[in-house]
């Protein structure tokens, strides 16, 4: 579990193909003297395991069912990857809860406004419309941010400086691509408001609870 809020923004170092996945690697000279081999680590919003540790550079597996959902395949040696490290419990929670588990790729559409906020539009793609709404939680390549603005094609986030400081959107460009993890809570309030499968009807009466002495 994560939380959208980016420790560092790091650089890959290595991607080799391993497979179907990739094997990555990724420079964190933050983060990474303090990592261990097990430990969870979110890389643009996809949950991966650290494998191994040389130094400061991190080695992961990316599994196939990775690579055909996010960006990851588009990394490339000198990519800066916005790094987070999982949860500790009793650690403030300063984002929401994101999982690691990417929904889809979205591209962005535009950035305006003036330099002390700047409003950032990205593609809405189909699958994810139902959630995302104004004045939620989204996370786009691992970074919480709030909806401001959802039209039929697009959603709208604003960023503060320090946001695009301290991460890689910065350097995105119209039609860079991004990793969308939209609100867990979304996701089951959806499912429980839309199930189809109609409870099974008990077989407890009162003559059964009578006839077992319960009445």
């Amino acid at each position: 579990m994560f939380t959208g809020l980016i420790e560092e923004v790091g650089r890959v170092v290595r991607v080799s193909a391993v497979g179907s996945g990739l094997g990555l690697v990724v420079a964190a000279p933050e983060i990474g003297p303090g990592c261990a081999p097990g430990d969870s680590m979110a890389i643009n919003g996809v949950c991966l395991t650290v494998e191994e540790i040389a130094g400061s550079d991190l080695e992961f597996h990316v599994g196939t069912e990775t690579v055909q959902r996010s960006t990851a395949a588009q990394w490339r040696t000198g990519t800066r990857v916005n790094l987070e490290q999982a949860l500790a419990a009793g650690q403030r929670l300063g984002g929401h809860f994101v999982q690691g588990h990417v929904d889809c790729v979205s591209h962005l559409v535009s950035r305006t406004g003036p330099a002390e906020t700047i409003y950032v539009t990205f593609s809405l793609p189909t699958e994810i419309r139902p959630f995302v709404a104004e004045k939620g939680s989204i996370a786009v390549d691992g970074i919480s941010l709030t909806v401001t603005e959802v039209t039929e094609e697009t959603f709208s986030v604003a960023m503060i400086p320090y946001t695009l400081e301290h991460t890689n959107l910065a350097q995105l460009s119209t039609g860079s691509q991004v990793n969308i993890e939209v609100d867990i809570l979304a996701k089951y309030v959806y499912n429980m408001l839309h199930a189809t499968d109609e409870a099974p009807e008990s077989t407890i009466t009162k003559e059964f609870l009578t006839e077992h002495g319960f009445c």
